[in-house]
């Protein structure tokens, strides 16, 4: 395990999970949303993000959570040799993503950047989370699936199933 993509929905703990997983193995550890926003949430130009991401892919090892657009999740996945997908209910992923924003309001969400509008992301948020599950989910499943015959795939349903995968790498 040297290139790790962790993704999923909206809220669904990429990046608490990819923090942990970066310190228990020693990769480094890269936040999409650090890369797609500058402090204070203004948007990189998408060229510029797409050009520092693909950087990152040619790198030799890396965790890398978050999605960013379709074109360079798709193009990390690929990359990556460990897929860690968070599949779990809407239900946990709202409730994560409330708790997110009022804790936000003391301390910056994990994985964002410095002075991000808690407003505007969590409204995003929850937005995204039925569309997600609309659109990506269904293909993400289905891929997760398929490349577990040539790849590591960790497919992560439920509280329980993150405890599990958190204990093979304390």
């Amino acid at each position: 395990m040297k290139k790790v993509a962790v993704f999923g929905n909206a809220g669904a703990g990429k990046s608490t999970l990819a923090k942990q997983l970066a310190e228990a193995t020693g990769l480094p550890l890269h936040s999409i949303d650090q890369m797609k926003y500058r402090p204070g949430g203004e948007e990189v130009d998408h060229a510029d993000y797409l050009t520092a991401h693909k950087k990152l892919l040619e790198t030799s090892c890396w965790v890398i959570d978050g999605f960013g657009c379709v074109t360079s999740a798709w193009q990390r996945f690929e990359a990556a040799d460990t897929l860690v997908y968070l599949d779990l209910p809407l239900s946990q992923m709202a409730w994560w993503i409330l708790k997110r924003f009022i804790k936000g309001h003391f301390k910056t969400p994990q994985g964002w950047p410095a002075g991000s509008p808690i407003w505007r992301s969590t409204w995003t948020s929850y937005r995204v989370l039925w569309l997600c599950h609309q659109k990506l989910t269904p293909r993400y499943r289905a891929y997760v699936a398929e490349q577990a015959k040539v790849k590591k795939v960790c497919h992560l349903r439920s509280l329980e199933d993150i405890k599990n995968f958190k204990k093979n790498y304390q």
